[in-house]
């Protein structure tokens, strides 16, 4: 089975897509199938989430050269909508003939259609909802997003798969960062890790942090900014006088992303919308428990009694952060023991690319449909 990959693009800064596409490439390279994956940027190339990647092949070019040197595709699997190579991508599929399955990503819930609504309602009348109708299925990460998908009655299956998580790979030994975390001296730190962007919220978590002040913590935000909203956001800091409890870093990668999660004490997602919140995850892999809003699909923060699944709102997000930093070192630390457990144990890659693995079968005709489908 031969599969061309597609996202809008695999550069360092472009968040969670491009970790979670390219590690979704190297899973189904590792599992036999041959991949061939493709951005618009031609980041496919020189992403740095590509560097051990057997069986995967990188695609440069425009989308007809892509195409043309990765011979013998059976299935387009395209990650994201609106833009014009999304489109470019299910008219190939029709001219070839193809099945092609859609991640919508996110870019259907609530938050994501008011968001440049004008440019959205012209590209959803020239193509988009027209491209939708034509694909073979929809792949969401969460039961909340398959239900808005199914909501437009498209009449297209619906597959619900979420995202794999690393492990902490290289991790600190459970007991240096115990030592760190909970026993060390000076203030605790609470962590934001992602794009600085205003779907984020993070005026809301400023001023939530503002409310409660918590003492002996320190807040802070690391990320790229985007469309210039962290000017925005560095200007609420001064005006609510946080300017020594707030810190801001900058984009982190690699070695310094790691510490960032080492060094911290809790997690914190504020965001209005998220499809999945790869963040959320990572921060679970490192022992991190987690205060996040409804807004994302992270319900089993709360049920598992890992973190904290909120409104988002000022209040939500106050009132949770005032419990979670009153809590004595210890009660953190058994959440975050718990979160990194269900992280090992549900949302390894390898069990990941195998639920793709059967759906692209069932959409070939291969195999019939399975059966954690309609679960």
């Amino acid at each position: 089975m031969r599969i061309f990959l597609s996202v809008a693009s695999l550069a360092q800064h472009y968040g969670g897509p491009a970790r979670s596409v390219s590690r979704l490439a190297q899973a189904l390279g590792g599992a036999g199938i041959g991949v061939g994956i493709w951005a618009p940027d031609g980041s496919a190339v020189d992403s740095p989430f590509l560097q051990n990647a057997p069986g995967v092949q990188r695609l440069d070019g425009t989308l007809e050269k892509a195409f043309e040197s990765f011979k013998g595709v059976d299935l387009l699997h395209d990650n994201g909508i609106w833009w014009p190579h999304n489109h470019a991508l299910a008219s190939l599929a029709v001219r070839q003939k193809l099945p092609r399955i859609v991640s919508t990503r996110g870019m259907l819930e609530p938050w994501a259609l008011k968001h440049k609504r004008w440019k959205k309602w012209l590209a959803w009348r020239l193509y988009q909802n027209r491209d939708l109708q034509a694909a073979a299925c929809h792949h969401v990460t969460a039961p909340l997003e398959a239900t808005r998908v199914s909501a437009f009655h498209w009449k297209v299956p619906v597959c619900c798969i979420p995202n794999g998580i690393e492990p902490a790979a290289g991790c600190a030994r459970p007991e240096d960062l115990r030592r760190q975390r909970w026993d060390g001296e000076g203030p605790r730190t609470a962590l934001f890790l992602g794009r600085i962007y205003p779907v984020k919220g993070l005026p809301l978590l400023i001023r939530a942090w503002d409310r409660v002040r918590p003492a002996g913590w320190v807040l802070k935000i690391a990320g790229p900014d985007e469309a210039g909203h962290r000017a925005e956001v560095e200007a609420l800091v001064q005006q609510c006088g946080l300017g020594g409890q707030v810190q801001f870093t900058g984009e982190l990668e690699g070695e310094g992303r790691r510490t960032a999660y080492e060094e911290a004490s809790l997690f914190l997602q504020p965001s209005y919308s998220e499809n999945f919140g790869m963040a959320i995850g990572e921060a679970m892999a490192h022992g991190l428990p987690v205060i996040t809003t409804q807004g994302t699909p992270w319900e089993l923060l709360k049920t598992e009694g890992c973190g904290w699944w909120v409104p988002a709102s000022v209040d939500g997000i106050a009132s949770a952060l005032e419990e979670a930093t009153q809590q004595k070192p210890g009660v953190l630390e058994q959440m975050g023991l718990k979160g990194g457990q269900i992280v090992a144990e549900r949302f390894v890659w390898e069990r990941i690319a195998g639920q793709f693995i059967d759906c692209y079968h069932w959409l070939l005709g291969q195999k019939q449909k399975p059966a954690w489908m309609d679960e």
